[in-house]
């Protein structure tokens, strides 16, 4: 029975009113009977031992109104004077917040080294509602809802106790005034507590939904970020009306924060990685505009480069791919891609009409605007048998305007987004560049061809009682004539001309000036007297050029030939400035002909010299340029003596005209190796047939 108690006592079980002394303690407190606490007490009482006990956890109360306590105990006996026991004295100090905190403290260090590790979040909210709901003394439920990018709606975190249906029906509430307890609080940024939801005016419009989920009572706490921004709400539900005391509410401010830190760092997380996915993407797209740049630049034709633009949009930017161009006023289609060889065919096969007002390729091609829909293209076409299902026309532009379009199908669920238009629309943009280059390279060569093939050297004609045979190679890349010349070509008295020459400098300019040596000598021959009167004219001529058609020097050698009745041909030449002719005997002996001359198109009255030559049956004239002597391996050039070795002592002599070139050239070629041709070169060979012969 209780004999007294002092205040503490009393507060730590629940009011005085529960103790009163004379009473049986396990009358006025049953629910230590059932904990074995009054047995403990016998026990102490009948030995006389004293009993110390450490956190020994107590439930006061019954019922709804339990609590959950811990305490250090100590029994200790009571004695008379005689040794007897005749009581029990109990000391009890309480515990519970001691307790408490270390679990909260525990909890908490665990929920911080899940969101030091980068747990994901939904774990750490989860680990916490459980943390919460296990420390709390009476039956708790926690929710998290999480705020949207705008601060507007309010989105499920975590609810593990909560049922489903109330977790969905309130996923996606908004915040404002008078929104249950979550949203007021989110819209006040404080604290909202209601401690009756059956008559709080926040809930009627969820009234009924929490009493379908057995909710009594709501304590809602902001999650703010450091810039006070809102993060989410913390709430805590009751089954019954309920007031927070200062614990509950410190335990709310508590996790809170430690939501408010775990928020903050998925955010940053997820914030890392998107900038890592559209660093990544942002690669990949100028990978992709390389990689497509670079294909179609791989050639200067227009119709392989705007073949290319639709390869390099196929898959990546849609299942099916046309190009259209604008040519003699009608479109053209003019590549195509798709998965299939079928898909491509039945693709090129349909051709836009260019003033169709149905037609989005023409309605394209006429404004310069693109144009997208996620349904078939209008007009017709063979959208069905594709399987298309948008598309997406591009117009390709020069200087604004439209010389043809780019067309994306989509097909199945492919559809078009912000990105890949823009991707599209900046291919669209290289790819017109690299068109109008192509076309205007494939222009200037043919216009280049058209006018080099006035300029270009004739073919060798058939010569009576002679053969000639030529080389030339141009050193100008792209060029098929440059500084060196050569021609043949009959007069009227029945003798045939012959020059070589070179000029000085290379490439179009040089040839602008071999093609008034050539046309101004075959103008002039069969008007004057012989070859020095026509190299005197072309002197004249190269001194009367403008300053734009070049204006440096040249060497020529130019000769008249004339067949001597079977027996050879009787040539009459001029030297101005040129190597010296080599004339090779039939004994396969070459012979350099020394003839003076100076070089032409520098001065009014050149020093030209006549020579007179006769050549025997089988015996050759060898003219050449310097690109020849010239030409250099890796230390020296090959020189005149070279030349002369070449062609001396032949085993095969006497040699024909062509067989004397193969023989030269080769020697030639042996000598440089992989050094190439540096300098223009050009040979022509003059060689008195044998009186039976009828060689070209």
């Amino acid at each position: 029975m209780v004999e007294a108690a002092n205040d503490a006592f009393c507060a730590a079980i629940g009011g005085a009113q529960r103790i009163r002394s004379g009473e049986p303690l396990g009358l006025l407190m049953p629910e230590l009977v059932e904990q074995g606490f009054i047995t403990l007490l016998d026990r102490v009482y009948r030995t006389g031992q004293r009993y110390v006990g450490r956190e020994a956890r107590v439930m006061l109360g019954s019922s709804a109104a339990a609590r959950e306590a811990f305490f250090d105990f100590t029994y200790e006996p009571r004695r008379d004077a005689g040794g007897n026991v005749t009581g029990v004295r109990v000391i009890g100090v309480e515990t519970t917040q001691i307790k408490h905190a270390r679990r909260l403290t525990a909890e908490h260090r665990a929920l911080l080294e899940q969101i030091a590790r980068q747990a994901p979040l939904t774990e750490v909210l989860e680990g916490m509602a459980r943390a919460i709901e296990d420390l709390a003394p009476e039956e708790v439920l926690v929710s998290v809802l999480l705020a949207d990018a705008e601060g507007r709606h309010l989105r499920h975190g975590a609810g593990p106790s909560l049922p489903d249906f109330y977790n969905r029906a309130i996923d996606g509430i908004a915040t404002g005034e008078g929104v249950g307890s979550c949203g007021t609080a989110a819209h006040r940024r404080q604290r909202v507590i209601v401690t009756d939801i059956a008559t709080d005016p926040f809930w009627d419009d969820f009234r009924d939904l929490a009493q379908a989920a057995r909710l009594a009572a709501c304590w809602s706490e902001p999650i703010l970020a450091r810039d006070g921004s809102l993060l989410g709400t913390f709430a805590m539900y009751h089954r019954t009306p309920r007031a927070p005391q200062e614990s509950d509410l410190a335990l709310a401010r508590v996790f809170a924060d430690t939501a408010a830190l775990a928020i903050e760092r998925h955010q940053a997380e997820q914030a890392r990685l998107a900038a890592e996915a559209k660093e990544q993407a942002a690669r990949a797209d100028l990978a992709f505009l390389l990689n497509a740049s670079t294909a179609l630049t791989l050639d200067l034709d227009q119709t392989q480069t705007l073949q290319r633009l639709a390869d390099s949009c196929t898959p990546v930017l849609a299942p099916l791919c046309a190009v259209d161009i604008i040519a003699d006023g009608r479109v053209s289609r003019i590549a195509t891609a798709a998965p299939t060889r079928a898909q491509q065919d039945l693709l090129a096969s349909h051709i836009p009409v260019y003033d169709a007002h149905d037609d989005a390729v023409a309605r394209v091609l006429a404004s310069g605007v693109s144009e997208i829909a996620r349904r078939t293209p209008t007009g017709p076409g063979p959208w069905k048998d594709l399987g298309v299902t948008g598309y997406l026309c591009i117009p390709l532009l020069e200087r604004d305007r439209a010389f043809g379009a780019l067309t994306l199908l989509s097909t199945g669920d492919h559809a078009f987004d912000g990105h890949t238009v823009a991707l599209a629309e900046e291919l669209a943009r290289r790819a017109s560049s690299a068109a109008l280059n192509a076309r205007q390279y494939t222009q200037r060569v043919t216009l280049a061809h058209d006018l080099q093939a006035g300029l270009l050297l004739p073919e060798i004609p058939v010569l009576p009682g002679a053969q000639a045979a030529a080389y030339y190679h141009p050193a100008g890349e792209g060029l098929d004539i440059g500084g060196d010349f050569y021609d043949l070509f009959p007069l009227d008295d029945g003798s045939w001309a012959f020059m070589l020459g070179d000029v000085c400098g290379r490439g179009a300019t040089a040839a602008t000036t071999t093609a008034l040596v050539r046309h101004t000598a075959r103008a002039v021959a069969p008007l004057l007297p012989g070859p020095e009167a026509v190299v005197r004219a072309v002197n004249k001529a190269l001194l009367q050029r403008p300053d734009s058609h070049g204006t440096g020097f040249v060497t020529l050698v130019y000769g008249h030939l004339t067949p001597a009745d079977g027996h050879g041909l009787d040539l009459t030449l001029v030297r101005a400035g040129h190597t010296h002719p080599l004339h090779l005997d039939r004994h396969g002996t070459a012979h350099p002909v020394d003839i003076p001359g100076t070089l032409i198109g520098i001065s009014d009255d050149p020093h030209l010299t006549t020579h007179h030559l006769h050549l025997e049956p089988a015996e050759s004239l060898l003219l050449y340029t310097d690109g020849i002597t010239e030409a250099r391996n890796h230390q020296e050039q090959f020189g005149e003596e070279r030349l002369v070795e070449a062609l001396s002592n032949v085993p095969a002599a006497p040699l024909t005209a062509q067989q004397t070139i193969d023989t030269l050239t080769r020697a030639v070629h042996a000598f440089t190796g992989s050094h190439g041709i540096h300098d223009d070169q050009a040979a022509l060979v003059l060689t008195a047939d044998l009186p039976t012969s009828r060689t070209r």
